[in-house]
């Protein structure tokens, strides 16, 4: 599920595309009139998607833009008149007037983006160093050695260890390591 922020200087612009999102299915919707207000929320929901109007009382949406977490889509919805031949850079434009089809599709689009997104970070963060490679992996000798486990029981062993005790999987190997080594 992805979060979004949806953000019009009106609010009652807000509550309209709010509740057509909902209304298709999107359920973690808030609504901000502001682009402090958009910040916040963003800093408390970590990602997602934001859809908002060019203009706000404090901002514009290419000042929220520059502000907003990278972890952020943002789609503006807007008249042509108000961003064409500018260039958007990172911003979605959802030329106004627009249908419903036409904005439930282009936020399921982002969505679909922004969850491969979140995917590619997420196997980024898993790819361990060296040096912990060498931990786990001397950690399993350790335990095969003296436990006569063989390589998948000594590895389900550390995960066990790390999941029972919430480190990571290369904290548990030192500590096993540790402990090998004060005996």
């Amino acid at each position: 599920m992805t979060n979004i922020i949806v953000a019009f200087a009106r609010q009652e612009d807000g509550r309209k595309i709010k509740s057509i999102l909902v209304k298709s299915g999107f359920l973690a919707v808030t609504v901000c009139t502001c682009g402090a207000q958009v910040l916040s929320q963003s800093g408390l929901l970590g990602s997602g998607i934001v859809v908002c109007g060019y203009r706000f009382g404090d901002m514009n949406c290419r000042q929220l833009r520059e502000q907003l977490s990278d972890r952020f889509e943002m789609l503006l919805a807007a008249s042509p008149s108000l961003w064409s031949g500018e260039r958007m850079g990172e911003i979605v434009c959802l030329p106004a007037p627009f249908t419903v089809k036409d904005l439930v599709g282009t936020v399921r689009m982002m969505e679909q983006i922004a969850v491969q997104k979140e995917r590619r970070l997420r196997s980024l963060k898993r790819e361990r160093s060296e040096e912990e490679k060498r931990l786990v992996a001397e950690a399993k000798r350790i335990l095969m050695d003296r436990n006569r486990m063989t390589e998948p029981q000594a590895h389900r062993y550390l995960q066990k260890c790390s999941m029972d005790s919430g480190t990571s999987l290369p904290e548990s190997a030192a500590m096993v390591i540790r402990l090998y080594r004060q005996s």
